[in-house]
């Protein structure tokens, strides 16, 4: 069983309100009423009774629910623990990491931390933009490269790495394609989109410039999960993107042209750890080593025995 659906029920049981515990959740409504709804035909049974008040647990639900905290707390440590063990094990440091990481810098964080730890082996691992925390909230590495803001943030440890203009990813066919000066966002509001899954919240409505827009319509070319499946979208004419200026070099290939953007906020890099890791000298290691290619340093400085 899937425990992000529990995490779900978990959430609407508390807040009783379907829209309330998909904000707080950042996804969708309908989306979140979808699991719930699986999840029964599942167990055989409601656990929610739905009116226009609210939802409200059925007998079963409640029995069900109260036991969720307490499972779904254990289910967390024991991942950690285990997650944790495996890699020590294997003298691996798994770290997640979305689009570019933290760009060119990369390479110069993993040597440092190699030369910080000759006998650790770092594994990189890129994930999906439906999982823009780069599987750090599901606990699948020990700590990540991350772009602000993502769901989940606030559960967990984030340092600010590096900031960069956002630019304008263009099919080559599009008409500004050519312009030499840069774009100003305002002009291309009624442009449609190549987006991350909606399901994603507040990184979907970031990359998309939600809040610039002040209320203006989003129209959407194309929903995508992969780099491959983004480039491809934005090549074939279904929309455009505003990605960081570091997609020019990352991610360039025939068909797509990048151009200067104003009007727009930029784009930050952060490095992030769960906060079981606050006492995990390896995992501080490598978080040091990140700051210290910015030339920065934690503000708060958790106990590391070495």
């Amino acid at each position: 069983m899937d425990t992000r659906v529990l995490r779900y029920v978990a959430a609407v049981a508390e807040e009783g309100n379907l829209t309330r515990a998909a904000g707080r959740l950042f996804v969708s409504q309908p989306a979140l009423s979808k699991q719930i709804k699986q999840l029964e035909k599942q167990l055989g049974f409601q656990l929610f009774t739905r009116s226009r008040a609210g939802m409200t647990l059925t007998e079963p639900g409640r029995a069900f629910a109260e036991r969720l905290p307490t499972l779904l707390a254990d289910w967390d440590h024991l991942l950690a623990d285990t997650n944790s063990a495996a890699s020590r094990a294997a003298h691996v440091l798994r770290v997640g990491f979305v689009a570019s990481a933290a760009n060119e810098a990369t390479q110069v964080i993993v040597a440092a931390f190699t030369r910080m730890r000759p006998d650790w082996k770092v594994e990189m691992r890129q994930a999906a933009w439906s999982n823009p925390s780069a599987g750090l909230v599901d606990r699948d590495v020990a700590v990540a490269f991350v772009r602000l803001p993502f769901p989940g943030q606030d559960d967990v440890r984030v340092e600010p790495l590096l900031s960069e203009p956002r630019c304008v990813a263009l099919p080559a066919s599009h008409p500004l394609a050519a312009s030499d000066e840069p774009l100003a966002f305002r002009d291309l509001l009624d442009e449609p989109v190549v987006a991350a899954p909606r399901e994603t919240g507040v990184w979907s409505a970031y990359w998309v410039a939600t809040e610039e827009r002040s209320g203006h319509p989003i129209r959407f070319g194309a929903v995508t999960e992969h780099p491959d499946d983004w480039l491809s979208a934005i090549a074939n004419g279904y929309g455009i993107a505003f990605p960081p200026e570091s997609s020019a070099r990352f991610y360039s290939r025939p068909g797509i042209v990048y151009r200067p953007l104003s009007g727009i906020s930029p784009s930050q890099v952060a490095i992030a750890w769960t906060p079981a890791a606050d006492k995990d000298p390896v995992v501080q290691d490598f978080v040091h080593c990140c700051l210290a290619a910015f030339g920065g340093e934690k503000r708060t400085a958790p106990d590391t025995d070495r």
